[in-house]
């Protein structure tokens, strides 16, 4: 049994890993893609060009949404905002949580979908939302509810939403530049006859090798990290409440409730404390699926709390 100080020691060193891979693929991806471009189009070979372009596009999308997540997620889940006396409760959870960490209170909402279930969203604590379904505040007693505000805290805590933008302006920035490239080969472009060398070829089909298996590979990176942020945020939430059986009892509840949530799409998927699909894979494939997952397994999440002190 290994204290919560362990798991989020080892939670910690795992994020940088992957994270510290993640950096290494995009810089490999982004200098074979933008080499591989300027060779098809006659431009001198490792000119990075096309790299700033496809980085202003990339970044500027991801802000918009990264500044304004917290609105978007909320309108599209159709969120109402909380009310003090009929959702005492949720309030009084949030409140104490957030006095113990020492962030402000996050905005609550609701969404009216009997499916358990809550997400957090927000570029800063400052402007930080945590919404729950209604579902989830009528089956969940205050321990169970605490574990999982809890855990939503500690994604706000630990910027987790500004973190993901950036994942996703570096998965954007390798899928725009693979996208140009065979986008130009399929469709044909201008291209220099002194590039018609063994070696430039030989990067040519490397480039398309990587314009196809890059935004894949980035993709699963990301997903990657999300499911790390996750495992991250369930040890938050021990260090905040000090009792794991409450977040157990919550995931278990949430796992078990066959209902799907109407108002998630694969869009929004990853904010929530469990996937809101209900859609069950077994075996090897199970295996393979879970590598696109936005969440780790709710069976192996609920082994490493059980092993908490």
């Amino acid at each position: 049994m290994r204290n919560i100080y362990e798991v989020q020691k080892s939670n910690k060193i795992k994020s940088a890993v992957v994270v510290a891979l993640f950096v290494v693929f995009v810089a490999l991806a982004t200098y074979v893609l933008a080499k591989a471009m300027s060779i098809y189009f006659g431009y001198e070979p490792g000119q990075l060009g096309f790299v700033g372009v496809a980085l202003i596009v990339s970044g500027i999308s991801s802000f918009v949404g990264y500044y304004f997540s917290d609105q978007i997620v909320l309108g599209i889940s159709g969120a109402r905002p909380a009310d003090r006396k009929k959702d005492f409760l949720f309030y009084t959870v949030a409140e104490n949580l957030s006095i113990g960490v020492g962030i402000p209170v996050p905005k609550l909402y609701v969404i009216a979908d009997s499916a358990p279930n809550a997400f957090a969203t927000g570029r800063d604590p400052v402007h930080a939302a945590v919404c729950a379904t209604s579902g989830l505040l009528e089956k969940l007693n205050r321990t169970e509810l605490e574990g999982v505000v809890a855990h939503e805290i500690t994604h706000v805590r630990n910027y987790d939403t500004r973190l993901m933008s950036v994942v996703s302006v570096m998965v954007g920035l390798i899928a725009l530049l693979g996208d140009w490239l065979l986008r130009a080969t399929w469709f044909g472009g201008r291209r220099n006859n002194n590039d018609r060398d063994s070696g430039s070829s030989i990067f040519l089909v490397l480039g398309i090798i990587f314009a196809i298996l890059s935004p894949i590979i980035g993709q699963l990176i990301q997903l990657a990290i999300s499911r790390r942020r996750e495992f991250f945020a369930d040890a938050g939430s021990v260090e905040l409440t000090r009792q794991p059986s409450g977040l157990i009892s919550a995931l278990t509840k949430i796992s078990a409730d066959s209902e799907p949530l109407e108002v998630a799409n694969k869009a929004t998927a990853h904010l929530y404390i469990c996937s809101p699909f209900k859609a069950k894979g077994r075996g090897s494939a199970s295996w393979f699926a879970n590598l696109f997952n936005t969440h780790p397994p709710i069976a192996e999440r609920i082994k490493i709390l059980k092993g908490m002190a």
